[in-house]
C-alpha cells in the first residue's frame, strides 16, 4: 500500500508546453517507422530523476514532460506537456493491440488520465511515476497500474 501512495505525486497537468511555439496538430499520425527511435530515446532517458512539472534530463521529468520530450526529440512532433491534452490528439487503440511507442494512461488520482507512460512491448512501458524516484519501466501486470489502466493511445498510422 505504501508504494501506491508514494508511487504518483501526480503529473503536471497545467504547466507551460515542451514545446509553447509551436502548437500540436489536431490530428497527429506518425510513420511507423518512428516507433523504434521513440523507444530508444524513452529507454535512454532510464534513471533520469522525477521532477513535477519537469520536461529535461538536466532537471528531471514528470510523466507528460517525459512524453513531450521523447516525442519531440525522437519523432520531431511536438507535445503539449499535459496528459490529458495528449490523450485528446492520440487516437484509441485496443489493449490487445498495443505497440511499442504507444501510450497507456492511468487514473492514478481519481481523475482520468493522470498518469500515462511510453508502451515498450511484452506488457512494459517507461514512466515518470514519482516524487523521489527516477524514470523506469513499469509493467501493466503490476496490481497498482493494472486497477488503474484506463486507456491505450496511438499516435502512429498503421
Amino acid at each position: 500500500m505504501t508504494a501506491g501512495l508514494l508511487l504518483l505525486a501526480g503529473c503536471a497537468s497545467r504547466g507551460p508546453d515542451a514545446y509553447s511555439s509551436a502548437r500540436p496538430a489536431a490530428a497527429i499520425v506518425l510513420a511507423p517507422g518512428q516507433r523504434s527511435e521513440v523507444v530508444l530515446t524513452a529507454m535512454g532517458l532510464l534513471q533520469s530523476r522525477y521532477r513535477y512539472g519537469g520536461s529535461n534530463p538536466d532537471t528531471g521529468f514528470d510523466c507528460s514532460g517525459l512524453v513531450a520530450y521523447v516525442f519531440g526529440r525522437a519523432a520531431g512532433q511536438p507535445l503539449p506537456h499535459n496528459t490529458a491534452r495528449i490523450a485528446e490528439l492520440a487516437r484509441p487503440v485496443p489493449r490487445s493491440q498495443l505497440k511499442a511507442g504507444d501510450f497507456v494512461f492511468f487514473n492514478t488520482l481519481n481523475r482520468p488520465f493522470s498518469h500515462m507512460g511510453i508502451y515498450i512491448g511484452n506488457a512494459q512501458f517507461v514512466n515518470a511515476p514519482s516524487t523521489g524516484g527516477q524514470v523506469r519501466v513499469d509493467s501493466l501486470n503490476n496490481p497498482y497500474f493494472a486497477r488503474r489502466f484506463e486507456s491505450a493511445r496511438t499516435l502512429f498510422g498503421s
